[in-house]
């Protein structure tokens, strides 16, 4: 997955790494010309102006390393930042483009929520690896090799408390990354909860509101909060208590080096001059080492959290859809539609929704489907286009098996409005489009004046350019089932299915809305799923479902005097009207 992404980008890495070589080099190589400074001022032998000429040329020198070196650590960090942003911006197309592959159920599997946090935070956690990536974790090596063996070869004799320090920082580091990698590790699930949280508080703000949830919700949220203040404040103590150990760990080094070398000036007056020259360059070196151990101690417990954001996104990449096309090629489909032993079971489910269906509709019909509550009705509805594919037996669409027809015929073929009326921001053309991209003007309002739309929608100022809010909040519940089913009905399927949405309409908007559909719709095989037999007492043939049983088929007079089931639907109902 990283290779892919990063691989493309060969020029901007090779700047990076080349930037990030000069900015090392320059770090290795000021304590040189330190020690050649020292060593010059301790030199007995030279007069006052020839260490004056001396050292400003060391002085000089100096300056210039400087510089490249800034130049080299400005550059590498503009060529990491687009190395991060570049690539995370792949990378985040890339999973957004699988996700719109997900079926319904690889979407449930995942959670909306979850897959939001992935999108979001977990991105973020990635550009950040990758700035670290191009801008630190690289340079940590190549600055503690370079360093260490410089320091070595600088004071050879104290190569030992060299060792003695390395050893110490990398085991406090060891033990604070030990710490801290159950803390990271519960990061990503505790940001999963919050978000999900606070995503159901939002959308359902009237419902926490009217039944005075307020105080619980908060109480919810900040229970996942305090826990992930926990976790933040845990890696926090670690982290206070690490500099300072670091901090003495290379403070007493350096006092350990000085006690040592002042010892050596003293026994031998003929190496003062080298030794003296040569403490400051090696305490920088020791200073340098200690920064590589901290700075990559300290990046890679970072790191382990994007290494962990990478694992949820390669996830997401990895997934095998559960349901494919087995073909590509596109062909005119009718409105017949047959269903053969098919039951379905949904994921993790131990019992079927639907159990050995069978029936079979004839182009141009107008089908009802009725039955209790938890019958099964959307769950068959959601078979026909395939947003679901059966767990046995074959759904059959114009005769042929879905499982074998090109998705863009069978999208072509087929509308179905949801039983939730579910509108984007945006306008109500950029709504009505999504049924039919190029859709023209006359096109909407045709189908505006089937769904009984245009009726609101023409007293709106600006008609159909007119702004739609967050999930559709600025229309009334009727009027977002009447624009969702415009959407359904302006590509003229072959087959359009109506999940119960019509639920919100009063009962002239319903009557004008199936006035309508026979009117203009004759052609068009029409499936509706409804709670009020009032619904579909009219249509060709109506099935009822039981249990997720297929228990009666026929006009609504057989069913009245052959089915029980059918009859105490109908009966309820009727009771409750009079």
């Amino acid at each position: 997955m990283m290779k892919k992404a990063i691989g493309k980008y060969k020029l901007l890495i090779t700047a990076a790494l080349l930037t990030m070589l000069i900015q090392v080099g320059a770090t290795l190589w000021q304590p040189s010309y330190m020690k050649s400074i020292l060593s010059v001022m301790a030199n007995t032998t030279l007069s006052t102006s020839g260490k004056i000429d001396k050292i400003s040329s060391y002085g000089v020198a100096l300056i210039v390393i400087a510089v490249v070196g800034l130049v080299g650590s400005v550059l590498n960090t503009i060529t990491a930042a687009k190395i991060a942003q570049v690539v995370t911006a792949d990378l985040r197309e890339m999973t957004f483009r699988k996700i719109q592959t997900f079926s319904y159920a690889d979407i449930e599997k995942f959670k909306s929520a979850n897959l939001v946090v992935r999108m979001t935070n977990d991105m973020n956690q990635i550009q950040m690896l990758l700035m670290m990536t191009f801008q630190i974790l690289i340079r940590v090596p190549l600055l503690f090799v370079g360093a260490f063996i410089l320091s070595i070869i600088t004071l050879p004799q104290l190569w030992w408390i060299i060792i003695v320090m390395v050893i110490l920082i990398i085991i406090v580091t060891g033990l604070s990354m030990r710490a801290m990698g159950p803390h990271f590790g519960a990061f990503q699930k505790l940001m999963d909860r919050i978000n999900s949280i606070a995503r159901d508080n939002l959308r359902g703000a009237r419902v926490v509101k009217s039944f005075v949830q307020e105080a619980n919700q908060a109480k919810k949220f900040d229970h996942e909060s305090d826990d992930l203040l926990g976790h933040n404040l845990a890696v926090g103590y670690i982290f206070a208590a690490m500099i300072p150990l670091f901090t003495i760990i290379s403070q007493l080094a350096i006092f350990a080096a000085i006690i040592l070398v002042s010892t050596f000036v003293t026994k031998s007056a003929s190496v003062a001059q080298d030794q003296l020259g040569g403490i400051m360059s090696f305490m920088q070196y020791m200073m340098q080492i200690m920064f590589a151990i901290i700075m990559g101690g300290m990046m890679s417990m970072f790191a382990s959290r994007g290494l962990v954001s990478i694992g949820r996104i390669r996830e997401v990449l990895n997934v095998k859809p559960s349901m494919h096309f087995d073909t590509t090629e596109d062909e005119t489909l009718n409105g017949a539609i047959e269903f053969d032993q098919v039951s379905f079971a949904y994921p993790n489910d131990e019992q079927p929704t639907l159990k050995d269906i069978s029936f079979s509709i004839d182009p141009g019909q107008m089908v009802g489907i009725v039955g209790a509550t938890g019958a099964g009705k959307s769950t068959l509805a959601q078979l026909i286009p395939r947003l679901f594919d059966p767990t046995s037996g074959t759904v059959k669409v114009g005769g042929k098996d879905i499982r074998h027809v090109s998705k863009n015929s069978l999208k072509q073929t087929i509308s179905i409005v949801l039983q939730k009326a579910i509108l984007f921001s945006g306008t109500i053309a950029g709504n009505l489009k999504q049924g039919k991209p190029d859709a023209s003007s006359q096109e909407m309002d045709r189908a505006a004046k089937i769904a009984q739309a245009a009726e609101f929608i023409d007293r709106l100022p600006e008609g159909y350019n007119a702004e739609v809010e967050e999930r559709g909040n600025n229309f009334s519940g009727g009027q977002k089932q009447r624009l969702s089913i415009t959407r359904g009905i302006i590509k003229q399927p072959k087959v359009l299915i109506l999940d119960d949405s019509t639920s919100a309409l009063d009962a002239r908007s319903e009557k004008l809305v199936q006035d309508a559909f026979n009117r203009e719709l004759s052609d068009t095989t029409t499936i509706i799923i409804a709670q009020k037999i009032s619904s579909v007492v009219h249509a060709d043939k109506i099935l009822v479902l039981d249990e997720g049983r297929l228990v009666a088929t026929g006009t609504h007079k057989e069913l009245v005097a052959d089915s029980e089931v059918y009859r105490q639907i109908y009966a309820t109902q009727k009771a409750k009207e009079d």
